[in-house]
């Protein structure tokens, strides 16, 4: 499931990349649009980008065995989680505390 994920993920990135590389020649009003709409789209690769990475690191725990445990606690992360974010490598109590950690440093 994971490599098949993995496959999507690089699919849909070599799609935007390829939108980036089309950028048409652009004049008055719609360079503004043209803008953000590449500001969206340069979103969109870094966002899937990070994502490839999260599946790369959770295919390299899967090849240790320990796919499906919490990197954080140690204790196995629920089925359902795993199926709906199988790149996922932590429980969803662990998941929700390193969230409010990231809150509380960006105040």
């Amino acid at each position: 499931m994971l490599l098949q994920e993995r496959a999507q993920v690089e699919n849909e990135l070599a799609n935007l990349r390829a939108e980036l590389q089309e950028a048409p020649e652009m004049t008055g009003d719609e360079v503004d649009l043209n803008v953000y709409e590449r500001e969206k789209t340069l979103g969109l690769v870094a966002a899937y980008e990070r994502r490839l990475e999260e599946i790369d690191a959770t295919l390299k725990v899967a090849a240790q065995g320990k796919y499906g445990i919490c990197e954080r606690c140690g204790k196995p992360i629920d089925p359902e989680r795993l199926q709906i974010f199988p790149e996922t490598r932590l429980c969803v109590s662990c998941k929700n505390q390193v969230e409010r950690e990231q809150r509380r440093l960006r105040m």
